[in-house]
């Protein structure tokens, strides 16, 4: 396989970032999501790429095979969005979600973020492992901010403080 690099997000991948989500969500999890029901995908530089927010891509021999997201929420907070690696990436050491939250961490030290929150499925099991591992703290629903973008498949939620 090939060497994994992480940059941040240019338009000439924004195809291939919306294939590779949908893939994920659609035909490994069943989840019924559609690009429509995720506006974002479709503005990533307006949406995340604003404020303390950016847009992360794991790439192999230039295709992109992870993905991951901060969103500023305000008040020196970030919400991790869009955190996709491909089935072929994953575990296996090779690194690709850590690698990921890696720079999504060392950018919101940057812009002195205080916390990032994150909502899931419950049927991201491995995510939800991932997560804790890497010192996130489950929560309720309720002790998120008022401006956590809550996704209508969330069930799951976690907080890392800075």
């Amino acid at each position: 396989m090939s060497a994994i690099t992480v940059e941040t997000y240019t338009s000439p991948y924004k195809e291939q970032v919306i294939d590779h989500i949908l893939a994920i969500q659609r035909g490994e999890f069943a989840i019924p999501i559609t690009r429509a029901d995720q506006p974002d995908l479709d503005a990533i530089e307006t949406f995340y790429q604003t404020g303390a927010g950016n847009f992360w891509l794991a790439l192999a021999a230039g295709r992109v095979v992870g993905t991951v997201a901060l969103a500023d929420i305000g008040d020196r907070q970030g919400a991790l969005r869009k955190m996709f690696v491909h089935a072929d990436y994953r575990g296996g050491g090779h690194g690709v979600a850590g690698q990921l939250l890696a720079a999504l961490s060392a950018w919101a030290r940057e812009q002195d973020l205080r916390a990032i929150y994150l909502g899931t499925t419950a049927k991201f099991l491995a995510a939800h492992r991932f997560y804790a591992k890497n010192g996130f703290v489950e929560i309720k629903k309720a002790d998120l901010p008022a401006s956590f973008p809550v996704m209508k498949v969330d069930s799951k939620f976690y907080r890392y403080d800075l």
